[in-house]
């Protein structure tokens, strides 16, 4: 099913406003799951919402959060999220660190307690509009196995990394540190098919297809897959990623990240207070003037564009350039739903009395 932007906007407000968020933070929740979907990473849009709902009905969601800097210098914080929802919570951080790049050049913002916050993208995309480079990261529930391992210690734990250009779209390297997000399988699940070979492996360690594998005690493999192909390298990105997330804030960081489904429970005797993020700003024009970097930025985008090709047929993709385009397109024609997740929203509906999809 394909549904309007605003269509879909308009509800999603209505579900986060049911559970008692105020109207200014279900107006943003709304805006960073529907940015997921318009940019075609439908994993972390509206297909979380129910998710969200059912966290907040075990209480594990505070929709009135009071959240705060606990501790601060000129250019860094650590801000507690008093158990809010991660779609407000990074913002809130993000614009902490603007602040404090607009003032001295840079910002850096740790955060504990706080919960899934949608993609990376969006809240890298804060910075690269006030022409700095913007830095996000998430810790995520433990379903990655460390090489030579297969036990689930780390989540996903996406990275981004964003970039202003001038006449060109900005540079967004958004990607979790994982073969695979787990939103992927996710989508496999509910479309009844088959993972590649690398995403996962059984409780034995052996590479299994079968996008169900994680409830049978088999774990997802960091970026790279095997030690032969470099997942030693994955497992040192998303080993970055907790402890900037995590160990640096005070949130729960390797298997005691609290998971994102309901029906589990956290970990018992947590380290620290709900998942972590790592949010950072940096004024380009702390290095040069912003003119002369967009200039060379559109420079490096042409010329990798130009790059020679393995296929004609296949062009050189500049990274956040397929969310682009995806974005035209579904603002134009509107966002398009598996029918298990309209399921889901229409049950949330019926739920809280709204009008259905």
């Amino acid at each position: 099913m394909i549904i309007s932007e605003p269509k879909l906007r308009t509800f999603t407000q209505q579900v986060f406003l049911s559970i008692g968020c105020s109207k200014a933070h279900a107006e943003l929740a709304a805006d960073v799951l529907l940015k997921s979907d318009l940019r075609g990473i439908d994993s972390h849009g509206l297909a979380r919402l129910a998710g969200y709902v059912r966290l907040w009905d075990k209480k594990r969601i505070n929709s009135t959060p009071d959240i705060k800097i606990v501790h601060e210098t000129p250019t860094t914080a650590t801000v507690d999220g008093d158990a809010g929802l991660g779609l407000v919570v990074a913002p809130f951080a993000m614009q902490i660190a603007i602040e404090k790049a607009e003032k001295y050049g840079s910002g850096w913002v740790s955060v504990r307690n706080s919960n899934h916050f949608g993609i990376a993208g969006y809240h890298g995309l804060m910075a690269v509009e006030k022409d700095m480079i913007g830095f996000a990261m998430t810790n995520a529930s433990p379903l990655v196995a460390p090489t030579f391992s297969n036990e689930k210690m780390l989540g996903t734990n996406p990275m981004c990394y964003a970039f202003p250009a001038g006449k060109h779209a900005p540079v967004i390297v958004d990607m979790a540190t994982s073969a695979a997000a787990n939103g992927k399988l996710e989508i496999a699940q509910r479309s009844g098919k088959q993972v590649p070979e690398g995403w996962i492996q059984d409780k034995q360690g052996a590479y299994t297809t079968d996008p169900h594998a994680l409830k049978s005690g088999g774990s997802l493999l960091p970026l790279g897959s095997d030690r032969d192909h470099g997942s030693h390298k994955g497992f040192g990105l998303s080993a970055t990623v907790d402890i900037l997330s995590a160990v640096l804030s005070g949130a729960n960081y390797g298997p005691w990240v609290p998971p994102f489904v309901a029906f589990m429970d956290p970990a018992p005797n947590p380290p620290g207070l709900g998942i972590g993020h790592f949010l950072g700003a940096m004024r380009v024009d702390g290095f040069r003037p912003v003119a002369d970097f967009k200039a060379d930025m559109d420079n490096w985008i042409e010329r990798f564009k130009s790059a020679s090709r393995v296929d004609e047929a296949q062009p050189v993709i500049i990274p956040g350039e397929p969310e682009l385009e995806a974005e035209a397109i579904r603002i134009k024609e509107g966002i398009p739903l598996v029918d298990a997740v309209v399921k889901d929203l229409n049950e949330l509906a019926v739920r809280f009395g709204l009008e259905g999809l």
